[in-house]
C-alpha cells in the first residue's frame, strides 16, 4: 500500500481533487483484495467517515475509474467491482460462491509492451470456474452442497476480507 503522500500525488496527477472522502475510498481499495462492489465500499468507508454519502462513494469510484487510478471490473454480472491493483493479473470468479480472486500471470504482456506492432496499455482477463474452497467443500460425486450454495448466493466471511486465492 502506498504512503498518504503518494496517494495524494497519484490522485492529483490523474486530475482528481483529493478530498478526505476520496482519499478514504482510495486507501480502502488499495488495502483490500476482495474486489468490493460500490455498496461494500460505502459500508466499509462509512466506518471511518460516518457522514459520507452513498452518492459520494459512487461518484468517487466513477471519477477514479475515469482517471485510470482504479479498475472497474465486469467479472460479476450482478454488480461492478473495483480494484486498485493496476498491474497485469487475471480475475477469477467462482461460479458457486461468487468470490473474485486475483491470479498472477507471468505470460501476459506488460504495459508498454508491443504485441504485433500494437502498444499494450491495459489487459483485462477474466477466468470463471470453481474455487479451491468450493471444490474442497463439495462432495466429489454430485456436488450437492455446491449446488445449494449456488442457489443461496455468495459465501460471506465473518469479519475477514475475501479475495485472495486460498
Amino acid at each position: 500500500m502506498m504512503a498518504a503522500e503518494e496517494r495524494l500525488a497519484r490522485m492529483r496527477d490523474a486530475g482528481v481533487m483529493p478530498t478526505m472522502q476520496r482519499l478514504a475510498i482510495f486507501e480502502y481499495l488499495e488495502g483490500t483484495k476482495s474486489h468490493p462492489t460500490a455498496d461494500e465500499v460505502y459500508t466499509k468507508v462509512r466506518k471511518a467517515c460516518p457522514t459520507i454519502a452513498r452518492a459520494t462513494v459512487y461518484n468517487t469510484l466513477e471519477a477514479l475509474t475515469k482517471a485510470g487510478t482504479i479498475l472497474q471490473l465486469t467479472v460479476d454480472p450482478a454488480a461492478a467491482r473495483y480494484d486498485a491493483d493496476l498491474g497485469p493479473h487475471v480475475h477469477f470468479r467462482c461460479r458457486l460462491c461468487g468470490v473474485v480472486y486475483d491470479i498472477d500471470v507471468k505470460q501476459e504482456p506488460g504495459f508498454g509492451d508491443l504485441v504485433k506492432g500494437h502498444r499494450v496499455e491495459s489487459v483485462r482477463t477474466y477466468a470463471f470456474g470453481v474455487c479451491s474452497q468450493c471444490r474442497r467443500e463439495a462432495p466429489a460425486a454430485g456436488q450437492s452442497s455446491a449446488k445449494k450454495r449456488e442457489r443461496r448466493g455468495p459465501r460471506k466471511s465473518a469479519g475477514k476480507e475475501e479475495g485472495n486465492a486460498p
